[in-house]
């Protein structure tokens, strides 16, 4: 008989999943119409026009009631907030108004330091909403601003998931008063796609108060429920005859390049029109088309150094590709272990830019089925030929929270010959695990390459369970991927293994205890086995006895990872630095302290120490961040690890420093110079976004770099300089 693939506490803890995923079922299954508590508010039709300003001192503000009382969520769930919040709600024909009041006992401690346009808000006061127009429970549209008035949007996929690449065009207003500030939304109907007659929206506001580390929220104020979770939004009626217009925005757009060529100081100029067609084919349909793509306003990448034998992730930035993404995310999620499709093998190649023709995206929901679709040729460039790539996704909802889904992939960038890859998954997720208000998930999936000349086996496959809550979370995940798995879109770094990942986390929030705010214990388990040979290729054991947050929003953690790598052939783990083939066995200890992020001057200090492969290393990430505010915000990171091992000694060093100027919410400019000492070279990126109004933009980006003299020290050589120029203008109909 043939052995089990599974260890036997594994296939207990299946068993147990599936037990459990049945239950979850069967709760979702009960169609005992809205869950208890459910906020409810009406959204009346604004008398007389409404000017964005942020001051709500329109007399239709004035007749609007509230939506209800804004409870505390952290760090005191469901009691009165310590700060008093308004909210209103109105319509007309064309937009939706939200209007916030949050009173402010200190208006002088209010925390505003975010200009720029999608900023990380995790500094700052705050006003989060989320609207879930089809009322599936699953996907929302969300907003977000701070008391400067910054433009923060994205799409919620997936009851937790947020997408900031998605712009929309919508106008936000602040206002600071001696009684706190004010911001008054006003979202169009055109920018929400939504079932003309629908009765009902979810709807969640969240207020941040950053200075006593204390969320405040409309519907589901409970520890165990984040914002993003849609299925716990509460629910607004009362929207009627409004205008959706046609559903078409066009936008055209000029580009335009300058280089300099360092070594022969030769100038070349290149410029280019470019056109943007996005239409909504049904309101919950939309179709996205590009034709002589530019991302030239994209920023560049984060310098990494490999120490490992794996190649490095990295993320997508280019705005098209990151548009409505979250309909491709498979199995896992974004889980850097496996991606059947990873939008960066399109239009990239070994660094270098293949210009992209023409693109073309479907995604939307028709009934209860999410559909994705992308088509993009690229160009015939010097280096390599025109090549055409496609993906499509399906997803089948089921009961409130969950799916079944297929994926179909085909194109190979780095080769001419044929490349499919096709696979299923299957999500089972509820909040109200075995009848109480509690999430479990549960999901497997299965996903196989076939490319021309190979005819191995060559499907992976896996199965996960996630138990994930305030004070316990518990997760098991487990996969098979063989030696000729080979996703030619997707992203797979580690093949011919067996992957176990177990653990738990324990997070109590002690009372009166040192000023602790929660402690997070964690204890999780990593291990790859060999598929053809059976042993173990490595292990760790990462424990956290001590990650403690404190009311004040100070942090401290000591870690204690014992490791395991098994090496089969030599490798080189830096310039002239050869491991031997061979068992190593190590333990690495971790201190890290993060002061919080509320106050102007942020300090961070992380210290990895120990054994280190056949020898010893230091890793020291120092971080230091300076928000002048509204205006200036600045950070200077190192991240350098100093290694001694038999073989040889080695460092590596990363240096990182981010300069952001704002003159308003609508004009600002980034700056970001980094140096590896693995590349020798120092990079200097500074981008200009000017938001003539939403939609339309001109962006400016100058990128200089220089390279080390090969004797090191402070001698740098200027490399290529470049300026790219991108200017658009939105029609919408």
């Amino acid at each position: 008989m043939r052995p089990s693939l599974l260890p036997r506490p594994l296939r207990r803890f299946l068993v147990m999943a599936v037990v459990w995923a049945a239950q979850a079922a069967l709760a979702q299954m009960n169609p005992g119409g809205a869950p208890n508590g459910l906020r409810r508010a009406e959204v009346r039709r604004a008398e007389g026009k409404i000017t964005v300003d942020g001051k709500l001192d329109e007399a239709g503000w004035a007749a609007a009631p509230t939506i209800g009382e804004i409870l505390q969520r952290e760090p005191k769930p469901g009691t009165a907030a310590t700060e008093k919040t308004e909210v209103k709600l109105l319509f007309d024909s064309d937009a939706l108004y939200i209007g916030a009041v949050c009173f402010d006992s200190e208006p002088r401690r209010i925390i505003g330091t975010r200009m720029v346009r999608d900023s990380d808000l995790g500094d700052d006061d705050k006003i989060e909403i989320l609207v879930d127009t089809f009322r599936d429970r699953r996907n929302a549209f969300y907003f977000a601003t701070n008391p400067l008035g910054v433009l923060v949007d994205g799409l919620i996929i997936e009851n937790g998931d947020l997408n900031r690449e998605w712009d929309a065009i919508w106008v936000v207003r602040t206002e600071r008063t001696a009684q706190g500030w004010s911001a008054e939304f006003a979202i169009p109907f055109k920018s929400l796609g939504f079932r003309s007659g629908t009765h009902a929206w979810g709807f969640n506001i969240s207020r941040t108060i950053k200075r006593k580390i204390e969320e405040d929220r409309w519907a589901s104020p409970r520890l165990d429920v984040e914002f993003f979770q849609v299925s716990e939004a509460g629910e607004v009626t009362g929207i009627s005859e409004v205008n959706q217009g046609h559903g078409l925005d066009v936008r055209p757009f000029g580009a335009g390049r300058w280089l300099r060529n360092a070594q022969t100081g030769n100038n070349t100029v290149t410029g280019k029109p470019g056109l943007d067609i996005f239409y909504n084919l049904t309101p919950s349909l939309k179709w996205s088309t590009t034709f002589n793509t530019d991302f030239g306003e994209t920023e560049v990448d984060a310098r990494q150094i490999n120490l490992t034998r794996f190649p490095l992730f990295f993320p997508e930035k280019r705005a098209f590709f990151l548009e409505n993404v979250g309909v491709f995310s498979f199995g896992f999620g974004d889980d850097e272990e496996l991606l059947p499709f990873f939008s960066r093998r399109i239009g990239l190649r070994a660094g270098q830019e293949v210009p992209i023709l023409f693109g073309t995206k479907l995604t939307g929901k028709v009934g209860r089925t999410d559909i994705g679709v992308l088509d993009v040729r690229t160009r015939e460039t010097n280096f390599v030929g025109a090549k055409n790539f496609f993906v499509g996704r399906v997803k089948q909802n089921l009961l409130r929270q969950s799916y079944i889904g297929a994926i179909y992939t085909e194109g190979d960038p780095a080769s001419p010959t044929a490349a499919r890859t096709f696979g299923a998954d299957l999500l089972l997720s509820t909040s109200r695990f075995l009848g109480r208000e509690r999430n479990f998930l549960v999901g497997a999936f299965a996903v196989k390459s076939a490319n021309e000349g190979v005819q191995a086996d060559s499907t992976a496959f896996g199965f996960g369970a996630n138990y994930p809550n305030d004070l316990l979370e518990i997760g098991i995940k487990w996969m098979q991927v063989p030696r000729d798995f080979r996703p030619a879109l997707g992203f797979a770094p580690r093949t011919n293994v067996r992957l176990l990942n177990a653990g738990f986390e324990y997070d109590p929030r002690p009372q009166h205890f040192l000023n602790v705010r929660q402690m997070f214990h964690e204890f999780f388990y990593t291990r790859f086995t060999r598929l053809d040979t059976g042993q173990v290729e490595s292990w760790e054991l990462f424990t956290a006895p001590i990650n403690w947050r404190f009311n004040s929003g100070d942090r401290c953690e000591f870690n204690w990872v014992p490791q395991f790598e098994r090496l089969f052939a030599p490798f080189e783990i830096s310039d002239g630095v050869m491991l031997p083939p061979g068992d190593y066995r190590f333990t690495r200890w971790r201190l890290e302290a993060y002061s919080a992020s509320k106050r102007p001057l942020e300090a961070r200090v992380t210290w990895w120490f120990g054994t280190y492969w056949s020898g010893h290393a230091d890793q020291i990430r120092t971080t230091l961040i300076y928000k002048l505010a509204p205006r200036l915000q600045m950070s200077f990171d190192t991240n350098q690890t100093f290694a001694r091992l038999p073989q040889g000694r080695f460092v590596a060093r990363i240096f990182t420093l981010r300069a952001n100027f704002s003159v308003s919410p609508f004009l600002t400019f980034s700056n970001l110079v980094q140096y590896d000492n693995e590349s020798r070279n120092l990079g200097w990126q500074c981008r200009l976004r000017w938001i003539l109004k939403p939609g339309n933009d001109v962006f400016l980006v100058f990128n200089q770099g220089w390279n080390q003299a090969p004797r090191g020290g402070f001698r740098f050589a200027p490399g290529d300089t470049r300026l790219a120029a991108k200017v658009q203008y939105t029609f919408r109909f």
